[in-house]
């Protein structure tokens, strides 16, 4: 059986656009080890400073840049060079699929038409954007490129890929009947716990993700404020988007909360290792996740986790390891003052069975399924147990 030629698109490396910049290049990198011809197109959009690309390693993908400028008076980037790239990456490769990830961007179009160019299939990963706390934000420019171009492009791909039943669920209600690929995001593992929940003075209680408004962390304020643990203090790391972070701010300070919280900005590499190592607790409060990528990472640290119902992670509970709880202030402020309340031990002994738990979502054996997903759609291989007619 030949190797797999695939094509991944996406809209943005940036460090600051969020989980999907880490899963996608990621999953890139893991199908190139495993013998997968993996090139990846995005836009050139980084700025300056620490708000670079994350590019997976040479070695294993080919990524091309696309040059990108940003368009003034818009939160949005205009690459009129990608649908060429994409389209001349597609034919100097024989790629034999393209895999786009996210929606509502002219990345999209461009992917669409290059599959049809090609005469090769199109899948599309929706990245937890037609969720509905998702639909509804800035939902009149989601309804103009619904009606536009993206529910046409939807309809065109052959399979689409969620990372969580939900997601699914959504997918179907919205009148989606081709075949959809439930594959989650996977987590690296290499991370050592044995210096997990070391620090000795205040007990630290973690955020990572971007300052928006999907991640409830004005929720998170007020229900600190409710519980307001001795002893505790909250780091929220990640990037600033649309100016959230101002609102936070303002309602940490208007709760007398300003010695609880930290913001650290964004980190990565050895930084955001040192931050994990560091936590006892990991608090992601969102009004909705494809997947969480955060929930994982800190599984992998042998952090335990609250998260809401809002995101596809009620194993917490059944295998011990966090709390699952309803979106709102209340269910928070009650979870945080009871994973709080724990001693050292109990959150230690949640944490183990949260790592044993998470090794399911290794790299590994998330890329294989993948594979399979596209081999099958390609008519080279059965159809993976991960798809659902």
């Amino acid at each position: 059986m030949r190797d797999l030629s695939v094509v991944h698109a996406i809209g943005s490396l940036r460090k600051s656009a969020g989980g999907p910049t880490r899963t996608v290049t990621a999953l890139c990198r893991e199908l190139g080890t495993q013998g997968v011809r993996v090139a990846l197109v995005t836009q050139n959009s980084s700025g300056h400073g620490t708000d670079e690309n994350l590019l997976p390693p040479e070695e294993w993908v080919t990524t091309l840049l696309a040059p990108a400028y940003r368009v003034p008076g818009a939160r949005m980037t205009w690459s009129p060079r990608f649908h060429a790239i994409l389209r001349e990456c597609c034919k100097d490769r024989s790629a034999d699929l393209i895999h786009d990830h996210g929606l509502w961007l002219s990345t999209n179009r461009a992917a669409a038409s290059a599959a049809s160019a090609n005469e090769i299939p199109l899948i599309i990963s929706t990245r937890g954007m037609l969720e509905p706390w998702a639909l509804s934000h800035r939902s009149w420019k989601k309804r103009v490129a619904w009606l536009l171009y993206q529910q046409r492009i939807l309809r065109a791909a052959c399979v689409l890929h969620a990372t969580a039943q939900h997601e699914v669920d959504s997918l179907r209600r919205l009148g989606f009947c081709q075949p959809i690929a439930m594959i989650p995001n996977g987590v690296d593992l290499g991370h050592s716990n044995a210096e997990a929940m070391t620090n000795t003075s205040a007990r630290i209680a973690l955020f990572v993700g971007r300052i928006h408004p999907v991640k409830g962390l004005v929720e998170l304020v007020e229900a600190w404020r409710i519980a307001r643990p001795y002893g505790w203090k909250v780091i929220i790391a990640g990037p600033d988007e649309g100016g959230h972070r101002a609102l936070v701010e303002e309602r940490i300070c208007a709760s007398g909360l300003s010695a609880d919280f930290d913001f650290v900005g964004t980190v990565e590499g050895k930084e955001k290792d040192a931050l994990f190592r560091s936590a006892d607790l990991l608090v992601l409060p969102s009004f909705t996740e494809n997947f969480g990528l955060a929930v994982a990472e800190a599984l992998s640290y042998a952090v335990p986790v609250i998260t809401t119902h809002g995101t596809p992670w009620a194993d917490l509970q059944t295998y011990d390891c966090g709390w699952w709880v309803a979106v709102g202030v209340e269910p928070l402020a009650e979870a945080i003052l009871e994973a709080t309340s724990l001693d050292n031990e109990a959150r230690r002994a949640m944490g183990a069975r949260g790592r044993v738990y998470v090794q399911r979502y290794a790299w590994g054996g998330i890329a294989r399924q993948m594979a399979a997903l596209y081999r099958w759609v390609l008519g080279q291989g059965s159809k993976p147990d991960c798809v659902q007619e």
